[in-house]
C-alpha cells in the first residue's frame, strides 16, 4: 500500500526514519536535552542530515512523572512544530500525543501525523486527524492508562490482541474520514507488555503486516531491549539495532529512533539485502 502522511506519499518499498524529538524536562532517554528551543530545532536538523523521514515531536514523557496538562503539552509542542515547518518544509512532522486537543493545535500549526501511542484513549482524536487530512498511527497499548507501567499484564495470545485492537482503531479511523492511505498500526512495545511479550510481537511481526495496514515499530532504547540483554539505556543501541532489522526484514516499514544514522544504515542494509535498493557503489571484482 502507498502511505500518504499529508505532504508526501512513499511506496511500499520504502523504509522510513521517525526520529524521536523529545520536549520534556524529563526524557528517560536525553534527560531533557531537547527541551529548549534551540538545541531541539539543532537535534531536527541533525536528523534530517540523517536520513530521517519524519520527526516525531513529543511533549509528555511516556512514563510516570509530574502532571502536565493539555495547555502545557500544547505549548511545549505547537510552536515548536511551526518552527520546524518554517525551517524544513518538505518534512513529514508527527506529533506524539494522545489528547484531541493537542493534536489539533499541532495539525494546524503544520504537522502532518498524530502519532497516537496509547491506543485511542481520546475517541476525538482520529476525528481531529481527519478533519485535517492528517495520518494517524494506530496503537496498540493493552488498555493501559496513559503513562503507567504494566503490572501482572496478561493476554491469552498477545498478537491476535494486537492485531484485532490494531485494526478496530485503523477501521474506525477510515470510518471517521481518514484516508485508508494514511493509517498506520503499531504493535507498542513495552506499553500494556512486559518483555515476553514485546519479544513475541517482533518474532511474529507478519501477523501484522499480512493485515495490510502499514507497520510502524517504536524499539529505540526500550525497556524490553534491556532486560533481554541485561543492559541500561545507554548500551541498547546494539539490541535497537538487531531488532530494527529483524522488523524491517518482516515487513515494518516505519522506524521510530533516536539513533538515526544508525537506524537509516540498517534500514539500507536490509533494503538492499532484499533486492529493493541497489548498493551504494559496487566496485568489487567488477575492475
Amino acid at each position: 500500500m502507498t502511505l500518504h502522511l499529508r505532504r508526501r506519499t512513499f511506496g511500499p518499498d520504502d523504509l522510513l526514519v521517525m526520529a524521536i524529538l523529545n520536549r520534556t524536562p524529563d526524557s528517560f532517554y536525553d534527560r531533557g536535552a531537547t527541551y529548549d528551543d534551540e538545541p531541539a530545532l539543532a537535534a531536527v536538523d541533525r536528523a534530517v542530515a540523517a536520513g530521517a523521514d519524519l520527526v516525531d515531536i513529543g511533549g509528555v514523557k511516556a512514563g510516570p512523572g509530574d502532571e502536565v496538562g493539555a495547555a502545557e503539552e500544547v505549548r511545549r509542542v505547537a510552536p515548536f512544530v511551526a518552527a520546524v515547518r518554517d525551517r524544513h518544509p518538505s518534512l513529514v512532522i508527527s506529533v506524539d500525543t494522545w489528547r484531541s486537543e493537542v493534536a489539533d493545535a499541532c495539525l494546524a500549526a503544520g504537522a502532518d501525523v498524530v502519532n497516537d501511542a496509547w491506543g485511542g484513549v481520546d475517541p476525538d482524536l482520529a476525528a481531529v486527524a481527519a478533519a485535517h487530512g492528517a495520518a494517524i498511527v494506530c496503537t496498540h497499548a493493552g488498555g493501559a492508562t496513559p503513562r503507567t507501567r504494566p503490572h501482572r499484564v496478561g493476554y491469552d495470545d498477545v498478537v491476535a490482541d494486537v492485531v484485532a485492537t490494531t485494526t478496530a482503531l485503523a477501521e474506525r479511523a477510515v470510518s471517521l474520514g481518514v484516508s485508508a492511505q494514511s493509517v498506520l498500526i503499531d504493535p507498542g512495545h513495552d506499553f500494556g507488555k512486559n518483555t515476553y511479550h514485546s519479544l513475541d510481537v517482533t518474532r511474529r511481526l507478519g501477523d501484522l503486516v499480512a493485515t495490510g495496514w502499514p507497520v510502524l515499530v517504536s524499539l529505540s532504547n526500550k525497556d524490553f531491549v534491556g532486560e533481554t540483554l541485561d543492559r541500561p539505556v545507554p548500551e541498547r543501541l546494539v539490541g535497537t539495532l538487531a531488532t530494527t532489522a529483524v522488523s524491517a526484514w518482516l515487513g515494518a516499514r516505519v522506524f521510530r529512533a533516536h539513533n538515526v544514522a544508525e537506524t537509516r544504515q540498517v534500514l539500507d542494509m536490509v533494503a538492499s539485502i532484499r533486492g529493493t535498493r541497489p548498493p551504494a557503489a559496487a566496485r568489487r571484482g567488477l575492475a
